[in-house]
């Protein structure tokens, strides 16, 4: 069975809105994809600074922000599938939305962009609050990538996706565990900013600064890398919990970047050999994908590379098509799964009661 999607995601580093148009096809259990078209659609100024702002609105600004996002989807969706020349091609679109809130403890999480909006606009079937249904199974609702990479990208034992948020899966035998594992590109392009810039461009600003070790300790001294699996990170830890204390130390910008590199690479190295500390007798090389819009940062990924020449991990950075859209293109995938009513989010990952068909469907196409 072949099937026709485009899916997208709305990461937490504001950046844009990443479309794919992908052909994912099943037999007997195993899965293919080709990407026949992929973009970013770049958020302007008053779109970004709308959702960097969401959290603060009240509950009726918040539902119009809710609606308003919801058409600024279909109006680029519409758009993708114009300069694609897709017309009539799209069976289905799987919309992750733009997370605001996300507090799994108190059984919350919410993405902007309003499906029944997104459906009727473009006249396409829509799945979308992909994560909604774990939180309420008591589930973390993060990561919901691991069931994606398991069926699209065989082989890897680690899966490294670095966004907004750094995320981890492990898959190993019938084992995976996955979880967020710090703040990455949000801080990194925050601190860019200060500098008039969008993003620190392959790492430079880093690479000339120097490391304050009395920061990078109180960085990883943090209460949240102290927790074990599942576990999963909201914006506002690395907004309001994290750039805060960057800022308290007063480097300059190149310093400041220097030691949040310095932290991410440490982070993702304890991470790793945390998961494979007891597997070390094995004698095995562990293969580890980058992706996500980190994986352009050079000094990042050799800081990466340097904190785990140690182990025997051997580093591949994707190419640049799943580097880009590998997270647009497993919600087109998880779309699919839901609209087959097969599981899309897994209880060993998130922590839930059991694994769940996630999801919320609207009909968009006429009876």
């Amino acid at each position: 069975m072949v099937y026709k999607v485009i899916g997208l995601m709305s990461g937490s580093s504001l950046d844009g809105l990443d479309i794919v148009f992908a052909e994912l096809g099943e037999n007997r259990n195993t899965w293919n994809f080709t990407i026949q078209a992929a973009t970013c659609y770049a958020y302007n100024d008053e779109l970004k600074q709308k959702l960097a702002a969401a959290k603060n609105l009240n509950a009726h600004d918040y539902f119009l922000l809710h609606a308003e996002y919801g058409k600024y989807l279909a109006e680029c969706v519409n758009k993708f599938i114009d300069e694609n020349n897709l017309h009539h091609q799209v069976q289905l679109i799987a919309s992750h939305g733009h997370t605001v809130f996300h507090q799994p403890k108190q059984g919350v999480t919410t993405q902007l962009g309003c499906g029944a909006t997104l459906a009727a606009l473009t006249g396409i079937n829509v799945v979308c609050d992909l994560r909604i249904i774990d939180v309420a199974l008591g589930g973390q609702g993060a990561p919901i990538v691991p069931m994606g990479e398991k069926l699209l990208f065989p082989g890897f034992d680690f899966y490294l996706n670095i966004g907004g948020i750094a995320n981890l899966s492990f898959q190993y035998q019938n084992e995976i565990i996955a979880f967020d594992v710090c703040p990455a590109n949000r801080i990194l392009n925050m601190l860019a900013q200060t500098e008039q810039k969008e993003f620190d461009e392959n790492g430079k600003m880093a690479a000339g600064g120097t490391v304050n070790i009395s920061l990078l300790d109180k960085l990883n001294a943090l209460d949240f890398y102290k927790r074990q699996a599942p576990k999963s990170l909201s914006n506002d830890f690395g907004t309001e919990v994290v750039y805060p204390l960057i800022k308290l130390f007063n480097s300059n910008t190149h310093d400041a970047l220097a030691t949040y590199t310095e932290h991410i690479a440490y982070q993702i190295q304890q991470s790793v050999q945390n998961l494979i500390a007891d597997k070390a007798a094995l004698q095995k090389t562990f293969k580890l994908l980058i992706t996500g819009g980190g994986a352009f940062n050079n000094f990042l990924v050799e800081k990466i590379k340097e904190n785990l020449a140690v182990g025997n991990v051997e580093i591949i950075v994707a190419d640049n098509d799943i580097v880009k859209y590998k997270e647009a293109l497993i919600m087109a995938l998880i779309g699919i799964l839901r609209w087959r009513e097969e599981n899309t989010v897994l209880a060993s990952v998130t922590g839930a009661s059991r694994n769940s068909i996630g999801g919320a469907v609207w009909i968009g196409q006429e009876a």
